[in-house]
């Protein structure tokens, strides 16, 4: 489609000057590089930064976003590039939101996506209409992933760049949300000139690193934290085979994952054990060999349907699906059930599928993402 000469670059017939965006600042250096970019266009930038958990234990942590040196850094840049920037504290709607659910899904045997919630929960939808009580035309953020008008209006679409590709973390944006957000680096062709444009326009996080972990996971280490939200979380059980014989013990369902080999205690078996359920009333971790980790059909529900026709306007769509998202899409056939509960078929068996994550629908022939929904139980 060819762009409208009539339109400023986030795709209103006015001046820059008198666009208003609200811009979600992390401190890190996508959301920093959105910000002074759209300054330096001339529009009216409103940077905001959710502080999201506790300030005084994230002061210490490198690595995380929206707590403590983070908010310093955002600040920071809206003072360089001259914009007014506003710290939001969102400590208590982000536990009740996200890392309430986290604990609890980790404790029902589930693995969760604690980041898809979240912007799905707070960033897309508290944030969003902080933006618009600020009589903001649009907000943008620094996330990895295209926006593109269609023919029935604007459409998600992957990142120029699949190894930054953000899509499988966003397929709960609803096409209402779609249409008041904006993501500037969707289009770049790598991280590297991201950092160009930081360097360029002088920014004092140019070189900082990316986060890795979730933001309130240190190290990585689920189970810690959920022994801190829920006391007595690592309770003792069995490890048992799919017959239910008892093979070993464990320190509890939470230190588990589907699909896991290592760590589990069990020497001397010609064959190595996977990891394949974890039932979480019983406190049983069960495993078997690497076949039954193997999956066809994946129950998803909560459907967020990004396709032009509803989703039950057809008997089956065919697209590609990620079940994790360091894996591509693979072909699938979906067959709805209602609005929001569909049967995914993958075409190909994929090993590990499980519970509680994101199962994100792709258009085979395009950049195109159709939404997505949560993988909700086992075979």
């Amino acid at each position: 489609m060819p762009l409208d000469k009539s339109l400023n670059s986030l795709g209103f017939a006015k001046a820059p000057a008198d666009t208003r965006v609200v811009v979600a600042m992390s401190g890190g250096v996508d959301s920093s590089v959105v910000a002074a970019q759209l300054a330096e266009e001339g529009y009216d930038v409103v940077g905001v930064t959710l502080q999201l958990y506790d300030h005084g234990a994230a002061l210490a942590k490198k690595g995380a976003c929206c707590a403590g040196r983070d908010i310093h850094d955002a600040r920071r840049v809206a003072e360089d590039m001259g914009f007014p920037h506003y710290v939001l504290d969102y400590e208590n709607t982000f536990r009740e939101a996200v890392i309430d659910e986290f604990a609890d899904s980790y404790l029902g045997g589930a693995t969760p996506v604690p980041c898809i919630r979240c912007n799905e929960r707070v960033k897309f939808k508290d944030l969003l209409e902080t933006a618009k009580d600020l009589d903001a035309d649009c907000m943008a953020t620094g996330h990895y992933i295209q926006r593109k008008m269609g023919a029935a209006g604007a459409e998600l679409h992957s990142a120029a760049d699949a190894a930054r590709d953000q899509s499988y973390f966003l397929f709960s944006t609803t096409a209402e949300q779609l249409d008041y957000l904006r993501f500037p680096l969707g289009h770049l062709p790598s991280k590297e000139a991201t950092r160009a444009l930081a360097a360029k326009y002088g920014l004092s996080v140019a070189d900082k690193p990316d986060s890795q972990d979730i933001c309130f996971v240190p190290n990585g280490d689920y189970a810690a934290v959920i022994e801190k939200l829920r006391p007595g979380a690592g309770q003792p059980g069995d490890i048992v085979d799919t017959e239910g014989r008892v093979l070993a013990s464990h320190t509890g369902v939470i230190n588990y994952t589907i699909g896991q080999r290592r760590g589990l205690g069990i020497g001397g078996l010609a064959d190595p054990l996977y990891v394949v359920k974890l039932d979480a009333d019983t406190k049983q971790v069960v495993v078997g060999p690497k076949s039954m980790l193997a999956t066809r059909s994946v129950p998803v529900r909560e459907i967020n349907w990004l396709g032009d026709t509803p989703l039950t306007a057809r008997d089956e769509w065919h697209v590609g699906v990620k079940v994790r998202s360091t894996r591509p899409p693979r072909e699938a056939i979906i067959r709805p059930i209602s609005a929001t509960e569909a049967t995914v078929e993958l075409m190909t068996a994929e090993e590990g599928v499980s519970p509680g994550q994101a199962c994100v629908f792709y258009d085979l022939d395009s950049s195109r993402i159709f939404g997505g929904g949560w993988i909700w139980r086992g075979n």
